[in-house]
């Protein structure tokens, strides 16, 4: 955990972050940051986190190495950082656990989710299962249509899945909905925030949950290879994901760190999701950084072939690390995501979710052109389970328009 005096902890990164919301949320946002302080310093709950991780997540998860991948690339080592092992398919459980936990022992009767790909809305459910508390999760239409598979799951785990038809239907709508929900019901319930995003302390709090990745990955390439690895990737949705495989990294700078947003069908379309490519400095739910935004200033309507790379904005903190030059951005269409899909499944047998895929293609760009000595770890976000049937569809599609 962040100390309190660490700058990182007071909700500003640079330009970036801050508390954006209306007066009635100020006292509320105040109590949860007293509250999520206060716990962490307790022994007892970070007790009871360890074990709930160990139970609900299986920590640490395994470093594996794509040896067959490595081989037909040339060049450097690709390990995977298997977060898609994860009971519930996704590097989410892990911030969901801790989020879930803090509303128990705040006094709190249940939680508000939102969710694009799923992998939130499920570790949410999952969470809430394991520790008594009603689960409320909202999910845009859109995406309910493409993760069907995820929905069976959150209603089955005793959820109650709300779907939202405003705007796209997508990542932001939710958010939005679900934001909205809560500061209706916050005297009983918390929110439980699917990225690194939104007023503060919520950044902080998620990214914290999330850096054992980091921690984990620093720990294995010492004890496995004696070094650290040259390069890290992560994919780049909220940014919860890639701040957690960054954090233990940060100040060792011979470790370059990537993180892999979406550009969808192309970098300069109407709707690619790059907001930290081609975005520009906005406030929206609740924090300042980069949007995607048309000419006046309203948020642009994004789409990915991974629905959990559809968020127009990005974590605060990961625009001032990218400012600052710390972490370098690449933007991966869909197209060279789904063929990194493939590849990993033909040559590892794992199918990967379509936003890990996206780090993969960063990664087998990135190998080709260096040394066999040189390491490279990507960060698997989640299983490709949920995304077989959106693959499928999307070959039957590209095949009928070649026969046509």
């Amino acid at each position: 955990m962040a100390n309190e005096n660490d700058s990182r902890s007071k909700g500003r990164f640079g330009l970036y972050g801050g508390q954006y919301v209306p007066e009635t949320l100020m006292n509320v946002l105040a109590g949860l940051e007293q509250a999520y302080h206060r716990c962490r310093e307790d022994e007892r709950f970070e007790e009871e986190l360890r074990d709930l991780l160990q139970r609900g997540a299986r920590r640490p998860s395994r470093l594996y190495p794509a040896v067959r991948l490595s081989e037909e690339l040339g060049g450097a080592q690709i390990w995977l950082k298997r977060e898609d092992q994860n009971p519930t398919g996704s590097h989410c459980i892990n911030a969901a656990l801790g989020q879930v936990l803090l509303a128990k022992w705040m006094g709190k009767k249940g939680v508000i989710a939102d969710t694009a790909s799923g992998g939130n809305g499920v570790a949410t459910a999952v969470a809430a299962s394991l520790l008594g508390l009603r689960c409320d999760i909202f999910m845009g239409l859109e995406d309910m249509a493409r993760q069907s598979l995820q929905v069976d799951k959150m209603r089955l785990l005793g959820a109650t899945v709300h779907i939202v038809q405003t705007g796209a239907g997508t990542w932001k709508d939710a958010l939005s909905e679900a934001m909205r929900e809560w500061s209706n019901r916050v005297e009983d319930t918390n929110l439980v925030m699917a990225s690194a995003i939104g007023p503060h302390p919520y950044p902080t709090i998620v990214r914290e949950f999330q850096n054992l990745i980091s921690e984990e990955i620093r720990e294995r390439c010492l004890q496995e290879m004696d070094r650290l690895p040259d390069v890290v990737i992560a994919p780049v949705g909220g940014g919860a994901l890639a701040l957690g495989a960054f954090d233990a990294f940060l100040q060792e700078e011979e470790v370059q760190l990537i993180g892999c947003e979406a550009a969808g069908e192309e970098l300069d379309g109407p709707e690619s999701p790059s907001a930290l490519t081609t975005g520009r400095k906005g406030i929206f739910h609740g924090m300042k950084t980069y949007f995607c935004q048309d000419d006046e200033g309203r948020i642009s309507p994004v789409h990915s072939v991974a629905a959990g790379l559809t968020y127009p904005g990005v974590n605060p903190e990961l625009a001032a690390l990218v400012d600052e030059e710390r972490v370098d951005v690449i933007s991966v269409t869909d197209e060279e995501a789904l063929d990194a899909f493939s590849m990993l499944a033909r040559t590892e047998g794992i199918l990967p979710a379509l936003e890990s895929a996206h780090a993969l293609a960063c990664a087998m760009s990135l190998a080709p052109e260096m040394r066999r000595d040189q390491v490279i770890v990507v960060v698997l976000s989640g299983s490709g389970d949920k995304d077989c049937e959106e693959v499928v569809r999307i070959g039957e599609e590209e095949k009928d328009e070649q026969d046509s």
